[in-house]
């Protein structure tokens, strides 16, 4: 769905000492960000707030976004524009593939500073895959769909080598690309392991978060626009699939999941609802603790409809989703959430070194700070 990455990115794996360091961090943000009013008035402490950065390009809307620390960031969108920082977020680099200017690309992964693969969506050859291995100086085509009923939401990387794209149904299943070669080459997965689509069902491209991973295996992919919002999971790296009836709302091609992020393989949150903004988003959050078999709706959930999701590194409990609308906390892994933050955003991601960042409409990104 054009109308509209993750936790388990690649490189999340941080060496002891680090993860250490990273964890301090993220527990002194989240007691400032859940802070009562006297506390948060303490001058010498901060609280955690999005501070934009000056991208320098107010007509592109980004919703591809990948955080591979807090100083490097890559961020992905229409106009076929892809722009990369390593000073976080002081300035900002054009990266954007020569000749890509009709593109939208609605997804980046990102492997370190210098590797990246984007994931342009459309009908038949609009969708598309291209590949840096140099920072953006160059890029490769690796993928071109040719498929006139395929239209292609988002990718995802179980580590740096294997990955997966999600398309929208095609005769009645949805379309699985498989790379094992870090994105410089992609087959179609058989279909054989795929449960039949419902009438109308099919992803959103809304923020690069509706297929994600946790491990070597497992990955989750998300749906709406038929009468049932889904959760489909494989633990085989997308050969075999389980379906699971979502509790958020559907039965409309404007609602449904939207963005998927787990902390591991059995601890996962799913965000969305109806992205239109005329149009109320109750119920748009729910929570798993057995990876996606059973899901169980927030007791308080966001306010408004959500298209991106990330859980706090080193944390247990503590996640942010985003929306047009504003930002969201949860300190109970998701139970319920609080809106932190009235800034718009379409995606979020976090890296092991709590560098956790945010990207939306009118050429915004922003970075947590403290």
């Amino acid at each position: 769905m054009g109308s509209t990455r993750r936790t388990g990115r690649i490189g999340r794996t941080a060496r002891t000492g680090r993860c250490a360091v990273a964890a301090l961090a993220c527990a002194a943000a989240l007691a400032a960000l859940t802070a009562g009013p006297a506390e948060a008035r303490q001058p010498e402490r901060r609280v955690p707030h999005w501070e934009l950065k000056d991208t320098g390009t107010p007509d592109v809307r980004f919703r591809g976004l990948a955080a591979v620390n807090r100083h490097t960031a890559w961020a992905a969108g229409t106009s076929g524009t892809v722009l990369r920082t390593t000073d976080g977020g002081a300035t900002w680099r054009n990266v954007s593939p020569p000749g890509a200017g009709e593109l939208q690309f609605r997804d980046v992964e990102a492997f370190d500073a210098r590797r990246a693969v984007v994931l342009a969506i459309g009908e038949g050859e609009a969708s598309r895959v291209y590949r840096t291995d140099d920072g953006g100086a160059t890029w490769t085509e690796s993928f071109r769909n040719t498929e006139p009923k395929a239209f292609y939401d988002c990718l995802a990387f179980f580590d740096d080598r294997h990955g997966l794209a999600l398309s929208d149904p095609v005769d009645g299943k949805f379309r699985i690309l498989s790379t094992g070669d870090g994105g410089r080459t992609w087959r179609v997965l058989p279909e054989k392991g795929m449960p039949p689509a419902q009438d109308g069902e099919a992803g959103f491209a809304a923020g690069g978060q509706c297929l994600v991973t946790s491990g070597p295996k497992d990955v989750w992919l998300a749906t709406g626009g038929a009468a049932h919002a889904r959760v489909l999971h494989s633990a085989d790296r997308g050969h075999t699939w389980q379906a699971t009836t979502m509790p958020l709302p559907a039965g409309d091609p404007a609602r449904g999941v939207f963005a998927l992020a787990f902390r591991d393989r059995a601890h996962g949150l799913a965000v969305g609802g109806d992205f239109r903004p005329d149009q109320p988003s109750p119920r748009a959050a729910a929570r798993t603790s057995d990876g996606g078999r059973t899901w169980r709706p927030a007791t308080t959930p966001p306010t408004a409809y959500r298209s991106g999701v990330a859980w706090l590194p080193h944390s247990r409990t503590a996640a942010l989703a985003v929306g047009p609308t504003g930002t969201d906390l949860t300190t109970d892994a998701g139970r319920t959430w609080r809106t932190v933050d009235t800034g718009s955003y379409d995606t979020v991601d976090c890296a092991p070194d709590h560098g956790c960042w945010a990207a939306g409409e009118q050429g915004r990104v922003a970075r947590l700070e403290q």
